[in-house]
C-alpha cells in the first residue's frame, strides 16, 4: 500500500477541515490497511490489536494480526504481526476478527480463523507472557466450532471472576470459561441469545434477520452496567448497542452510537476506558485504495451521557487530542508516529529487535505528535542503515514544510540492515511542536530507520 498512500496523502491532509497547524491523525495505521480493533488497556498503555487486509483484496484475504501501542492515544508504535493463522495446526487461513485479555500476567489471544478439516470459521485461543507476543496456539484445536456464524469473539472478566466469551453472526451465542480461560463451562455449554426486538431493534423488512444485531459484538462492563456494542442494520453497517444488568442478559436495545459512514460497508466497535477518557474505535475505507475489504482502523474520543448511554459517534479525520507530551530526549523506535507517509515498517536486525521504518523516498515523512522540547535541544541522533545511495533528514516543527531546526545525513552504510548512529546539530526546537522528520535525496531507496533522539542544551 506504500505507492498509493505516497501519491495521495498530501491530498488527503491538505482536505482536512481541522486546525491547520496539526494534520489529520485518523486512520491510526497509514503503512498498511487494518480492520476489527481490538484495544486492551495494560498499565499505562494502550495495546491496539487489529487483523490485517492486504492490499488490493476483494475479499477478506487476511492472513495475520497486528498489534500497536499508545501511552498518549496520539503516537503509535509498531510491534509488528504478533499471530498468524498458521499458528493454528487446523486453521488454513482467514485471520479475521479477534480479541486479547489479560488474566493473570497471561494474555489470551482469541481469534477466528478457518478450520480446514470444517470449512468453516472457528474461535480458537493462543497465548503469551507479552501483549506484544509472540503467542502460541494454546490447545491444538479450535475452542469454539459449532456452526458457520463462529466469527467475532469478544471477551471479558466480570468482577467475580467469572469471564465470558460471546461471538456470532447473524446471532449472538456465549459460554462461560473455565478459569484457565482456554476451555468452557461444559454443564452449562453453548447459549444462544435470544434475538428479540426488545433486545436488539427491528429491521424492517426482513423477515428472516428481524433484529438490527448483525456481527462483530464488543462485550464489557461499566459500573454497574453491561454493554454489547456490535455491527447492525444489515450491509451496509452502522453501531448499535444494547444493555443490561447482567452479564447474560436479557439486553435491552440502546439505539445506534456511529451512523453508516465511512466507505466500508463493515464496521467493528473496540471501546475503552484509558487515563479518565473514553475512547471509541471503529474501522472505514478512509486511506487511499480503500474499501469494504481494505480498511483501516479509527478512534475517536467521546463522554457518556449522565446516564450511561452513548452520544453520537461521528468518523473524523482528526481523531482524539494527545493526553501527555512526549519526551525527545529518550530513544524512540521509528515506528512510533501520528502518521507515517509513504514509509512501510518491517522486522529489523538491529540488536535492539523490533522494527524498523524501510522503504523510505524523497518526501516521505513521519509526524511525530505532541513533542516537548522544553528549554531546547542542541543535537539529534538516528540509528540508520542503506544500501542505496543515503540521503538526509529534515527535522522540521508543526508541518512538512514547517521551520528547519536540523538536518542529518546518512550515507551508505553497507546494507539495509547493517546499522550505524549518525548525529547532527540542532538549533531552534523549544517548547511543546509536532515534529516531523522528512525524508530527502535522490531517487530510489533512500536509507532505514530504527530509532531516533534528541539531545538537550
Amino acid at each position: 500500500m506504500k505507492k498509493l498512500v505516497s501519491l495521495a496523502v498530501a491530498g488527503l491532509l491538505a482536505s482536512s477541515l481541522y486546525s491547520p497547524v496539526s494534520f489529520a491523525d485518523n486512520p491510526v495505521v497509514q503503512t498498511l490497511y487494518t480492520a476489527d480493533p481490538a484495544p486492551l488497556v495494560y498499565n499505562d498503555t494502550v495495546y491496539l490489536y487489529t487483523g490485517h487486509d492486504e492490499d488490493n483484496s476483494t475479499y477478506y484475504t487476511m492472513n495475520d494480526w497486528r498489534v500497536y501501542s499508545s501511552k498518549d492515544m496520539a503516537n503509535w508504535t509498531d510491534h509488528g504481526s504478533p499471530l498468524s493463522y498458521k499458528a493454528f495446526s487446523w486453521s488454513s487461513g482467514e485471520a479475521w476478527a479477534s480479541q486479547v485479555i489479560e488474566r493473570n500476567g497471561k494474555f489470551y489471544f482469541y481469534v477466528t480463523a478457518k478450520s480446514t478439516s470444517l470449512g468453516r470459521p472457528a474461535i480458537g485461543v493462543a497465548v503469551s507472557n507479552s501483549p506484544t507476543g509472540p503467542f502460541v496456539d494454546a490447545i491444538g484445536k479450535p475452542l469454539v466450532s459449532s456452526s458457520w456464524g463462529d466469527i467475532d469473539p469478544t471477551v471479558y472478566v466480570d468482577s467475580d471472576g467469572q469471564a465470558y466469551l460471546y461471538w456470532g453472526n447473524p446471532t449472538l451465542k456465549y459460554v462461560k470459561l473455565n478459569p484457565d480461560m482456554i476451555s468452557y463451562n461444559q454443564s452449562t455449554g453453548i447459549v444462544q441469545v435470544p434475538m428479540t426486538t426488545e433486545s436488539f431493534g427491528v429491521r424492517n423488512g426482513n423477515a428472516d434477520r428481524p433484529t438490527l444485531y448483525e456481527e462483530g459484538p464488543w462485550f464489557y462492563k461499566r459500573g454497574s452496567l453491561y454493554y454489547m456494542v456490535y455491527g447492525a442494520s444489515g450491509i451496509p453497517e452502522n453501531i448499535a448497542y444494547s444493555t443490561s444488568s447482567s452479564p447474560t442478559g436479557p439486553w435491552k436495545y440502546r439505539g445506534i452510537i456511529m451512523p453508516t459512514q465511512g466507505g466500508s460497508f463493515t464496521n467493528h466497535p473496540g471501546i475503552i476506558d484509558f487515563k479518565g477518557r473514553s475512547y471509541f474505535f471503529y474501522h472505514n475505507g478512509a486511506l487511499p485504495g480503500g474499501g469494504g475489504f481494505t480498511r483501516s482502523v479509527a478512534v475517536e474520543q467521546f463522554t457518556y451521557n449522565a446516564d450511561g448511554s452513548f452520544p453520537i459517534i461521528n468518523m473524523t479525520t482528526a481523531g482524539p487530542q494527545p493526553i501527555a507530551t512526549l519526551n525527545p530526549y529518550v530513544r524512540t523506535q521509528a515506528e512510533t508516529s501520528a502518521w507515517a507517509a509513504g514509509v512501510e515498517t518491517e522486522t529489523t536486525s538491529d540488536t535492539d529487535g523490533g522494527m524498523n521504518v524501510g522503504f523510505i523516498d524523497h518526501g516521505d515523512y513521519l509526524k511525530i505528535k505532541n513533542v516537548n522540547f522544553g528549554a531546547g535541544a542542541a543535537a539529534f541522533e538516528a540509528r540508520v542503515a542503506s544500501a542505496g545511495s543515503g540521503g538526509n533528514i529534515e527535522l522540521r516543527l508543526d508541518s512538512p514544510t514547517g521551520t528547519l531546526v536540523g538536518t542529518c545525513a546518512v550515507q551508505n552504510t553497507g546494507g539495509w540492515q547493517s546499522w550505524v548512529t549518525k548525529t547532527c546539530t540542532v538549533s531552534g526546537a523549544s517548547g511543546t511542536h509536532d515534529l516531523y522528520l522528512k525524508f530527502t535525496g535522490g531517487s530510489g531507496y533512500l536509507f532505514n530507520m530504527n530509532w531516533w533522539k534528541f539531545s538537550a542544551n
